[in-house]
């Protein structure tokens, strides 16, 4: 495949070879004349861990980077007899140092975690703050930041913090999917540890897959995406796991109204620089329900749980080794059991769903300036409906047993390989390759029955999984032009392949930052994304029958160019404010076809048939604001958007809302701290209400049915939306231990916001020469949680 990409791009070798050689040159030239290299790894000096993210800022040469995804930086400059680095990173205590640079300099340093009872002394001129990064549309959340917001029944939940951020909406109430910029769910890639997690849901949508407890930092990137991500069209996610504490054993967890978790991390071995993290959640409603239950009225079968796990071991000073991987299980249904004198039957159906994730990542630092990553990974989504019954008669000699599932899934393999090169001060690259194999199935029978009379039979109307191939090549360079004006340039090329279907692909990937002042920067993203795979679904809920189903020669690649502009201003390093503007247009985005779904489909490719391919375009002003440090802290934000889609056989073609099509969007986040034992949260969300098609007529066919005419798609709104949480934490420290009682208050108000609606209607006996007639039209509004929904959660680390 790469070689096919190679092939591709004959025509360009020549002027990427003259742009490598130019580089090259250049790093030598600035070689010759005496330049050093400070380099090393930023971690966190409670725990060990790496870092990433962190700000290095030099003054004297307005000079500002970070560390990467693994705690990793380097600075080459000209020699200097006294020299000041700051390093800064959030949620950690300002780190000054003074260095005479006539050397190369190793310098790993360890950050303390921010107090806010402590005094913090504060450099203006330090801190690398969003007037100074390239990236547009990136927003990092703490995850103690995360685990401070008002919980729904207790739970932590990364996915409900994101829906508090500018630019993302939420579905339904109460469900977690997220639409980013006008992008549908399947356009967002999550990744946990790199690994792509295709249902990143809980209960239909109700949690989130990911416990708060394993988690180190959570990076949402909706604009200007840069050329290392791929594949979806809307946003990135990035998640990563605690890589464990280096230094000693300790342990946290919860207990909630309907779930428990406990984290254990520590040294592998005492001395080492190499941990472990064992993570675990379970649900235990069904234990709940079953214990109230009836007696003789069958098991509910009603629970999740999660498992993370991440082994890190240092194999040398410049080697490091990570494992890690998830498990996670959804399962719903009932049993039954039965018996009569020798005779018994048992019976059990429901449907149970999962991902598994597992990646190796083996980190090599070559030299001062060259970083390398490797990393294998495997992921796997499935989800099964099922039946079973078992009869045993005259003392268990004969058996009549009946079994019936419908299977479908995903699985990813991957291996690829990337590297960070600091050239030098002007250039920064980032370059990577690899490879993904996908396997798909989109639906498997399976029947088995066993007779009375020992007739035997299985039937297996499976569809055959099939399979596609991405090969991917990147290029990425952070180029500081001037002390003003700053690039990132990147270029990403894929091949794919499916059967007989070839696709190739460009993705040009452009940013700029012009620095107007030491406080106040304009920022300009453009950017090309490719999507290869989709989901075929047919409601807004994140249930476990929706299906992953690739790009084909009938189904083409989905793509969208987005274009956006930015303004960052930062006031005393206390408050950022933010606002951006953008505009984005997607083509061969796919719906199902009126009256289609995966149940009726006859084989395995009628799926591509029952779609329709059409084109979508958004855009819209967002606003963002907040407050990082201090008692008081939280963040604002405001968006005015437009999601329009367009199909040919849908709306007689004519152009639509889409469904989470949503003109205002108003979320705020406020966190006080009045003393150590006692901090307070609150969260407030309003939005338009969502776009719904209604029926405006009703006709009598001849037959005595009624057929409806309905409105224009999605020409009505749902009552709007918005809901007050708030949260009340005690915290109590003794020597060894934390503990803490938070009580929570979902909806405290308790709005009445429209989880759907429906149409009843009186017929009357007034027809007119059409023989048409308008019924009494009463719609009727359902919520999903329409009270105040409190709930109590002890949590404790240790």
């Amino acid at each position: 495949n790469f070689f096919r990409i190679l092939q591709y791009f004959e025509i360009m070798k020549n002027y990427y070879f003259l742009i490598l050689l130019s580089f090259t040159l250049h790093t030598f030239t600035l070689d010759a004349q005496k330049n050093f290299t400070i380099s090393g790894f930023v971690n966190n000096k409670k725990s060990g861990e790496k870092l990433k993210g962190v700000s290095i800022s030099i003054p004297q040469y307005n000079i500002y980077t970070s560390t990467n995804t693994y705690g990793f930086y380097s600075i080459t400059l000209p020699k200097k007899d006294t020299l000041t680095i700051y390093f800064v990173g959030s949620e950690f205590n300002t780190f000054e140092t003074f260095l005479n640079l006539n050397k190369d300099i190793n310098l790993s340093i360890q950050l303390d975690p921010i107090n806010i009872f402590d005094e913090i002394k504060l450099f203006s001129y330090s801190k690398k703050a969003i007037q100074n990064k390239i990236q547009m549309g990136s927003i990092s959340l703490p995850i103690d930041l995360i685990k401070k917001i008002p919980k729904f029944l207790g739970e932590t939940d990364i996915i409900k913090a994101l829906q508090l951020l500018p630019g993302v909406q939420s579905g339904a109430e109460g469900v977690n999917g997220i639409y980013v910029r006008g992008g549908s769910p399947d356009q967002n890639l999550f990744l946990l540890d790199g690994v792509p997690v295709y249902n990143p849901n809980h209960f239909g949508g109700l949690f989130s897959t990911f416990n708060g407890d394993a988690i180190k930092d959570v990076e949402l990137i909706k604009g200007g995406i840069p050329a290392r991500f791929g594949g979806r069209l809307a946003s990135v996610i990035d998640i990563n796991m605690k890589e464990g504490d280096t230094s000693k054993i300790h342990g946290e967890g919860g207990i909630g109204l309907i779930a428990s978790r406990f984290t254990l991390e520590g040294p592998l071995k005492k001395g080492k620089a190499s941990s472990f993290m064992i993570s675990g959640r379970r649900t235990y409603l069904d234990l709940l329900v079953n214990a109230l239950k009836p007696s003789g009225s069958g098991t509910a079968i009603f629970y999740f749980y999660d498992l993370n796990a991440k082994f890190n071991f240092q194999l040398s000073e410049n080697d490091h080794l990570y494992i890690s991987g998830y498990f996670g299980k959804d399962k719903f249904g009932a049993s039954a059991s039965t018996s009569e004198g020798v005779s018994s039957s048992t019976s059990e159906s429901g449907i149970y769903f999962g991902n598994t994730t597992a990646s190796i990542r083996w980190n090599h630092l070559f030299n001062k300036k060259l970083f390398g990553n490797l990393i294998t990974y495997y992921t796997d989504y499935r989800s099964v409906f099922y039946a079973s019954s078992k009869n045993d008669n005259s003392n268990g000699s004969k058996k009549n047993d009946f079994s019936a599932s419908f299977i479908s899934g995903i699985e990813d393999y991957k291996i690829g390989y990337d590297i960070d090169f600091i050239a030098n001060p002007q250039h920064s690259f980032k370059i990577g390759l690899g490879t993904v194999f996908h396997k798909y199935n989109t639906g498997a029978f399976e029947i088995s029955s066993s007779g009375l009379d020992a007739i035997d039979f299985a039937n297996n109307l499976s569809k055959k999984p099939y399979y596609s191939t991405e090969s991917d090549l990147y290029i990425e360079d952070d180029w500081t032009i001037n002390n003003r004006f700053k690039a990132n340039l990147g270029l990403r090329f894929t091949n794919y392949n499916f059967e007989n279907t070839v696709y190739n692909s460009i993705q040009p990937r452009i940013g700029f930052r012009y620095l107007v002042n030491s406080n106040l920067s304009l920022k300009l993203a453009i950017t090309k994304m490719n999507q290869f795979i989709n989901l075929l679904t047919s409601n807004g809920l994140a249930l476990p029958f929706d299906l992953w189903v690739p790009v084909t020669a009938k189904v083409p690649i989905q793509s969208s160019y987005q274009y956006a502009f930015g303004v960052a201003y930062n006031l005393k390093n206390l408050y950022e404010f933010t606002s951006e503007i953008y505009y984005k247009s997607s083509s061969n985005v796919i719906e199902y076809k009126e009256g289609s779904s995966f149940i009726n489909a006859d084989n395995a490719r009628s799926w591509e048939d029952r779609v329709e391919i059409g084109n979508a375009r958004s855009f819209g002003i967002e606003f963002f604001s907040q407050k990082k440090q201090g008692r008081l802290t939280g963040f604002a934000g405001y968006t005015l958007s437009w999601s329009l889609r367009k199909f040919d056989n849908l709306n007689k073609g004519e152009e639509f809302p889409y469904k989470y099509d949503r003109r205002h969007d108003f979320k705020i986040l406020a966190i006080y701290k009045p003393s150590k034992r006692i901090e307070l949260s609150a969260s407030w969300l309003y939005g338009t209400g969502q776009a719904v098609t209604y029926p405006i007529r009703q006709y009598s066919a001849y037959n005595g049915k009624q057929v409806y005419e309905f409105s224009e798609r999605n020409s009505y709104r749902l009552n709007d939306f918005h809901r007050l949480d708030f949260s009340i934490t005690f915290i109590k420290i003794k020597k060894k231990h934390t503990r803490n009682w938070i009580i929570s208050f979902y909806n405290l108000y308790a709005s009445s916001n429209p989880f759907y609606v429906i149409l009843e209607a009186e017929k009357t006996n007034d027809f007119n020469y059409n023989n048409l007639f308008y019924p009494k039209k009463n719609f009727v509004q359902f919520s999903l949680f329409p009270i105040i929904i409190p709930s109590i959660t002890y949590q404790f680390k240790f």
